[in-house]
């Protein structure tokens, strides 16, 4: 009985609980042995395409494209878009990337008929049309991004037109630059052949005159034969 009254009672099992939970861990034994890894993994340098580039903008929105098919604005991806300006060209283009998978989802040059206007209705919105090529094609897309501030939209829309205007006014010096340069090689053309007319006048009238002298020579022979025979 007493046996039995023992195990039931709850204190004594609970006694028993902690003496066995409080007892002693027993060390993990360290065998000092190193086990290399299965897979050497190299460093590998990543490329962005933008290294050649200086970043003129770079501001957090969210971007959208209006799909004409089903005549509603699409989300193309929140995270970051800058504006950057070739090392070397001086060309300028907007790219955005998702900030999760850094996916493109726009890339386009800001060319100097762009119009960047605000979106009807939100101040924090502007909508502008584009030649992209986020998708490995171009396509003429609508697109429309939101800021998180009206200050950053304004600015945005502000420098991309200043870009847009700067890249209108190296487009018609080089027009410029290539049309005088055209003009200066036709103007070499023609002093050219003035030359050479020039040139070919004297030959022309010295030609002319040894053709006179033969002919008069051939006349006077004849004049000759003709007497010899009447003699």
């Amino acid at each position: 009985m007493a046996s039995t009254a023992s195990a039931a009672d709850p204190e004594h099992n609970t006694k028993d609980r902690e003496e066995d939970e409080n007892a002693p861990a027993a060390d993990d034994e360290d065998t000092g042995a190193q086990v290399a890894p299965i897979v050497k993994l190299e460093e590998v340098a990543l490329t962005t395409g933008e290294e050649d580039e200086d970043p003129i903008l770079d501001l957090k929105a969210k971007l959208y494209r209006f799909d004409k098919e089903g005549n509603q604005w699409k989300e193309r991806g929140v995270g970051n878009v800058k504006l950057l300006k070739h090392k070397e060209s001086g060309k300028v283009r907007l790219v955005m990337r998702q900030s999760k998978t850094l996916k493109i989802c726009a890339n386009h040059l800001v060319v100097p008929s762009i119009n960047v206007q605000e979106h009807h209705g939100n101040d924090k919105s502007c909508v502008w049309h584009a030649a992209d090529f986020a998708d490995g094609e171009l396509k003429d897309e609508l697109f429309c991004i939101r800021f998180p501030s009206v200050e950053n939209c304004k600015t945005f829309m502000e420098t991309v037109q200043e870009v847009a205007e700067t890249q209108g006014k190296k487009e018609e010096s080089k027009e410029a630059a290539d049309a005088a340069g055209l003009l200066e090689k036709l103007s070499v053309v023609d002093g050219k052949t003035d030359e050479k007319e020039k040139e070919e006048g004297p030959v022309e009238a010295k030609e002319q005159h040894n053709e006179a002298e033969g002919e008069k020579a051939k006349a006077d022979a004849k004049k000759e034969d003709e007497i010899a025979l009447s003699a």
